[in-house]
C-alpha cells in the first residue's frame, strides 16, 4: 500500500489549493459555510479530481485580530495538508477598507506569481493605495510566511502561517 502523503503534492493538488483558495475568503463573493465550531468563520470547498475527492476546510475567529487554520483532505477524513495561520489589522479604523482593497484582491492572486509557492498571495501587489507583499520560507511541503500590508508606507496588517503536508 503507498503512502498518499508521499505522491499527494503534485500538479493536482497545487490546482485544487489555488482553486479552493480563489472559491473561499478571498472571493468576497462567495458565502461562508455553517460554523464548524462556537464563534468561528467557516469556508469549504470540495472537487473531485482524477477520481479523488478533495475538501479544502478553512476556518478563523476574529475580525481585526484573527487566528486560523486551512485543512486539505484527500478522499479520507484524515487531513493530508495544512496552515495556520494569525493575523493582526495594527489601524482598527481600516479593518474592512484594507481587506476589501489589498488583503482579498491579492489573495484572488493566488498561484500566479510563479516565483512563491501558492499559499496566500504573490510576492508584491498593489491596490487603491495599498501594498501588499508576502515572504515564504520553505517548499509547501513544510513552509513558514509572513503578509504585510502597507498604506501610505505605514505597516497597517501583518499576518504570520506556517503550514505544510500532514502526516
Amino acid at each position: 500500500m503507498s503512502d498518499i502523503n508521499t505522491t499527494i503534492i503534485n500538479e493536482t493538488f497545487i490546482n485544487f489549493l489555488i482553486k479552493a483558495k480563489k472559491s473561499t475568503y478571498a472571493n468576497s463573493n462567495i458565502e461562508k459555510s455553517d460554523s464548524s465550531r462556537i464563534g468561528s468563520s467557516d469556508y469549504e470547498y470540495e472537487e473531485i479530481l482524477d477520481n479523488k475527492k478533495y475538501t479544502y476546510h478553512d476556518t478563523y475567529f476574529g475580525g481585526i485580530k484573527f487566528m486560523g487554520e486551512e485543512v486539505v483532505y484527500c478522499d479520507t477524513n484524515n487531513p493530508i495538508w495544512g496552515m495556520n495561520y494569525y493575523g493582526i489589522t495594527y489601524d482598527d479604523t481600516l479593518g474592512e477598507e484594507a481587506m476589501d482593497n489589498a488583503l482579498r484582491p491579492a489573495l484572488m492572486k493566488v498561484g500566479e506569481d510563479r516565483n512563491i509557492i501558492p499559499v496566500r498571495g504573490p510576492i508584491k501587489f498593489e491596490n487603491n493605495g495599498y501594498s501588499y507583499t508576502f515572504k515564504t520560507t520553505g517548499t509547501i511541503e513544510n513552509f513558514d510566511g509572513i503578509e504585510q500590508i502597507y498604506k501610505d508606507n505605514n505597516l497597517i496588517y501583518e499576518l504570520h502561517c506556517s503550514g505544510g503536508i500532514i502526516k
